[in-house]
Order: C-alpha cells, then structure tokens, then sequence
C-alpha cells in the first residue's frame, strides 16, 4: 500500500513520505540523517526535501514511478547511521542512499556503500576524504568539500596581508581538514605567515572563556574560524565581550549561512569574510522560483540546509531517470557526468572524484534592520562557482585511490 504522508515513530527511529498515489510502485531513497543532534540545519533540508519531492512526482515521477522517501535518524553517530543504512538497504529494499551531516557519519555511510556496492549521495559531509582518500565508486557528495570552501576564502584572507594568525576549529574531521588545507594554502599564497595559536574543541561543548582567552593572548593580526552552530555563538558571545574581534581580521567557513548567522541576532559579527548564503539578495531567477516556491509552501524564506535538501532530491532524480533501472551499476554511471539545474545555477556532478561543482557564497557580515529586527546578514558577496575551486585531474588521481 503506498503511504502519502509522514509518520512519525514512537521514538523518532523514522520518517516516511511518499508522492502522490500512482499504480506504479515507487522507487524509494534511503535518507539518512542528524535530525536531533542538528536540527537548525536539517529542519530547513527536510522542509526542502518535501518540496523538491512534490515537484519531481508532481512531473510524472521517475518515468512514471512516484519517488519515495524513507528517513532514518542517524543521533550523530556512524553505528546508528550505518545500522540505519542496513535496515534500509535489506528490509526497504531502497535503490539508493543519501544524506549525512557530520562528517565522520559521512565517512561511515561511504564506506558501507563502498562495501554493499550501494550508490550515496552524501548531501552535507564536507571532509575531503570522502571522495578522494576514503572516496570509492559508489559514494558521490554534493555540498563544495572542505578543501573547496576554504580555497575560496584563501584569498581573500591573503588580501588582508595579515601575518599572525590564530585558529579554532571543532576537533574531529571537518574541523582538522578545513585546518590543514587553510595552514597549507595560506602558505602558498603569502610564505611570510605564522600561526601563532590552535585552540582544537570538543564538538558542542566549547568551553568559551579559555578558548578566548588563549586567542588573545597569543597576540594574533587574524582569526581563522571553523566553528558552527551552538559553538559559533558561544564563540561570538564571549570574544566579543572580551574584545577579541577588536581591530581583528576574521575569516570564518559557513558563517555567514542563516543558520548559524541569525540566532546570534544583533550579537552577529561584523566585518568577518565568510562562506554563507545571502537567500535575501541572490536576484538570479533559478534562485527566485525556489525562493518563491519554498516561501509558497511553508510561509518562511529558506536556509543553506534548505538548498542543500532539495537539490539532493532533485540530483537523485535525475540519476533515476538517467539510469532507466535500479542497478546499482547504471545508477552510479547515470552521476557520472550529469549536469543538473540547481537554485545556484547549473552544476556536474565530476567523474573525476564524483564530486559537484555546486559553489558557495564568499562575502562579509554586517548587520541590518533595527530593533528586534537587527540580523546579522552577507554583503559584499560574490558566487564561487565550485567548478573553479576543485584540484586538477592529475591532482585527483594523487588524492583518489583506485577503488
């Protein structure tokens, strides 16, 4: 019998959602996600996921079949995430995976892909293992990597032609990648710099008044960032308070996504160089339709996850469609190669390293509006067009092994 509505768990174990009712049966995603431990984010991509859902089966489907979704919360860690992704496989009998915020969730699930010959189309996770050290066949992502991102700020940091510089960033992939690649392209781009501090925080539980306090007393001329959600505004609270922005150049990744910059309301930093989403001001008309149509739907304008939550529906789509079956060959051929319309504008998904070169906007904070509607916001913004961003096909082969 095909479900046409979400049903909710007793315990949140899932979430099922279905197209319209067709005679044909449906062709099922796995999702596989963080929904508790990061709802700021994943509320707004399953918002999006819904309506991206609509729209491909609101067109006829999958050459006739409703696209159906079965979720599965992954609490954060790689077990649950990758015991989640078996039940689905074996008992859901899904054609393919998606999902995954953290990044060492994202590692697992490709792996587990990699091992069940599964194609996963990892939405979030943005270490760069994850297509090329750890990458394999089966597992493609869509979001700009680590390496991507921070390439794209590079520059502008080198601009501000600042020497000391201090870093913080959560201690688990992510975070020791975004690092590695800053410290090393930094480098390369002005040899003169030195790094004069690395304050290295558990996940969610930054611990502020140290952290800030070894900042400042390591004297640096800029910051580095990579801190989000709950930890970002820890951050921002305390350094603020203390003055360690003050007279500071602060370059920061995601920051600058709606996310994490409008809960800090009129506390939002200002004057940072960050990688975000300015959703107010992107006046491109791919971008309006999904403006509008999010808007239409549910009566709030929408966030990066909400970006990233319905292009990861759409991409796997179009992969379907290309494939004209379920296995799981021709699936992960049919993402080799593909082009795809997104509300940033048209992208690939790279044979290279499967990769997309879905880009990110580079811009800097200031604040807008009055009274209790003072929000932090991006100016200044440019789109970095991830194509641009990525190694060089000789670079990848290095990177990449061969699986």
């Amino acid at each position: 019998m095909l479900r046409t509505s979400f049903v909710s768990a007793a315990l949140g174990l899932s979430i099922l959602l279905a197209g319209s009712a067709h005679a044909a049966d449906p062709l099922r995603i796995g999702e596989i996600n963080s929904y508790k431990a990061q709802p700021a984010f994943l509320e707004p991509y399953r918002k999006a996921m819904m309506l991206a859902l609509e729209e491909v089966n609101a067109a006829g489907g999958v050459h006739g079949r409703p696209l159906e979704l079965v979720i599965r919360d992954d609490n954060g860690t790689p077990g649950d995430a990758v015991r989640a992704a078996e039940e689905l496989v074996s008992r859901e009998r899904v054609a393919m995976l998606a999902g995954g915020f953290l990044s060492n969730v994202g590692l697992a699930l490709g792996d587990y892909a990699r091992q069940r010959k599964m194609p996963f189309l990892a939405s979030e996770p943005l270490t760069d293992k994850i297509t090329w050290a750890n990458g394999n066949r089966y597992t493609f992502r869509l979001r700009p990597s680590t390496w991507m991102q921070v390439s794209m700020l590079v520059p502008e940091a080198a601009k501000l032609g600042k020497k000391r510089w201090a870093i913080v960033y959560p201690n688990y992939e992510y975070g020791q990648s975004a690092v590695q690649t800053f410290k090393s392209l930094l480098k390369a781009a002005q040899p003169d710099v030195e790094f004069v501090s690395e304050q290295a925080t558990p996940l969610g539980k930054l611990d502020a008044g140290p952290v800030v306090q070894a900042l400042e007393a390591s004297k640096p001329d800029a910051i580095f960032n990579v801190l989000f959600a709950t930890d970002l505004t820890k951050f921002v609270r305390e350094g603020s308070t203390r003055g360690l922005f003050k007279g500071r150049e602060v370059v920061s990744l995601l920051s600058g996504e709606p996310e994490y910059l409008e809960p800090l309301k009129d506390e939002a930093p200002v004057g940072w160089v960050v990688t975000g989403y300015p959703w107010y001001a992107i006046k491109t008309p791919e971008h309006q339709r999904f403006l509008d149509a999010y808007r239409k739907k549910y009566g709030e304008p929408p966030r990066q996850g909400s970006v990233v939550g319905y292009v990861t529906i759409h991409a796997a789509a179009e992969a379907l469609k290309r494939a004209r079956s379920t296995d799981p060959e021709k699936i992960v051929e049919a993402f080799h190669n593909m082009p795809l319309s997104s509300p940033w504008g048209p992208i690939v998904f790279r044979a290279q390293d499967n990769q997309s070169t879905l880009g990110a906007y580079v811009g800097r904070t200031a604040l807008q509006g009055s009274g209790a509607q003072r929000t932090g916001v991006m100016v200044d913004f440019h789109y970095a067009d991830g194509a641009k961003y990525q190694p060089s096909d000789a670079e990848v082969v290095k990177l990449r092994p061969a699986r």
